[in-house]
Parts: C-alpha cells; sequence; structure tokens
C-alpha cells in the first residue's frame, strides 16, 4: 500500500513539473545549455537576417528533447547548409567549446525558420 501512495505522489510530482517546463524556463546551468539561449540566438540572427533584404523570417522553437553541455565560447550562428539535407530552412547555433565534460567538445543545433505571415 506504501509503495502504491510513493508511486503516485511521485508520479504527480513529475506530471506537475513537466506541466510547468517550456523553453522559457529551461535556461543554462554551469554543466548544460538551455534551449532559450539557443532560441534567443537564433532569433537574434534572424533580426539581423530580416534587417539586409527582403525576406522576413521567424525563427521557432529548438527542438526540446536537445540536451547540449554548457558552450565556455561565444554562441555562433549561421543559415543550416543545404549539403547537410534539411529539407526546411533552419539556422545553425553553433558552440564551438563546450565546458570540460565526457559527452561532446563541440555542438550544433539546428532551429527550424519560417517565412513570417503577411497580414494585409
Amino acid at each position: 500500500m506504501f509503495r502504491t501512495i510513493l508511486v503516485t505522489a511521485t508520479l504527480a510530482a513529475c506530471v506537475s513539473s513537466l506541466a510547468s517546463w517550456s523553453i522559457d524556463t529551461d535556461r543554462s546551468t554551469p554543466h548544460k545549455h538551455g534551449l532559450f539561449e539557443i532560441r534567443e540566438e537564433a532569433r537574434r540572427f534572424i533580426s539581423g537576417e530580416n534587417a539586409k533584404g527582403s525576406e522576413q523570417w521567424q525563427a521557432l522553437e529548438p527542438n526540446a528533447k536537445v540536451l547540449v553541455p554548457r558552450c565556455a565560447v561565444p554562441l555562433q550562428t549561421q543559415w543550416t547548409p543545404t549539403s547537410l539535407g534539411r529539407s526546411k530552412p533552419s539556422v545553425m547555433v553553433i558552440c564551438a567549446a563546450a565546458v570540460p565534460n565526457t559527452v561532446m567538445k563541440t555542438w550544433d543545433v539546428h532551429v527550424l525558420v519560417e517565412r513570417k505571415s503577411h497580414h494585409p
């Protein structure tokens, strides 16, 4: 009986935790780079691109399943090269040097973009 109550309480806590999670709350820590900061870097890049030309884009949300170590250097951004075979336009947010960890030394996260709709 106690085990059932414990499992039920644990599941309820997990569900409420997941329900309150969003890209806006996924911030960087000393060990991981937050999706919020990755999204904001993609948005800054797109804002600069929109200022250059007539095409207007908006950055979407990064994949919520992405988990990357904290970047030790400023993030870089560029359009994802078509040679990578992605079917939709995206921005690469690039970390050239992650904080020391056992998983990866560098990483890049692709953030999809779409054309802004023009409302008359």
